[in-house]
C-alpha cells in the first residue's frame, strides 16, 4: 500500500468527497484506511456506572484506499505516489513535483 499512517489525504469518492484528513490507522491486508472526521457513524453507548447517562458518540469507519489521493507535503496538491530507489533505500515520491514525501 502506497499510503501510510499520518499522511494527509483527499477523499475522491463517496459522501465525504472533497474533504481532507489525516490517516489515523491503515489496514494493508484489507486495503482500507481510517481517516479522521470522515465516514462518521453514530453509536449509542449505554451507561457504564450507575448515575451516568448514556450518550451518542460518532466513530470513524474505514474506507477503501482506492477512494483517496495522497496530498503531497511539498507542493500541497493531490497526486499519485511513485517510488525511487537511491542509496540502498526505497523512497516515495510525488508524481507531480518529483519531491520525496
Amino acid at each position: 500500500m502506497k499510503i501510510h499512517k499520518g499522511d494527509q489525504v483527499l477523499i475522491m469518492k463517496g459522501k465525504d468527497r472533497g474533504k481532507k484528513g489525516k490517516i489515523l490507522q491503515a489496514f494493508p491486508k484489507e486495503k482500507r484506511i481510517l481517516v479522521e472526521n470522515v465516514n462518521l457513524r453514530k453509536k449509542h453507548v449505554r451507561p457504564k456506572k450507575s448515575g451516568e447517562k448514556g450518550q451518542i458518540i460518532e466513530i470513524p469507519l474505514s474506507i477503501d484506499v482506492s477512494n483517496v489521493k495522497l496530498i503531497c507535503s511539498k507542493c500541497g496538491k493531490p497526486s499519485k505516489v511513485g517510488y525511487k530507489i537511491g542509496k540502498g533505500k526505497k523512497y516515495r515520491i510525488c508524481k507531480k513535483c518529483g519531491q520525496n514525501i
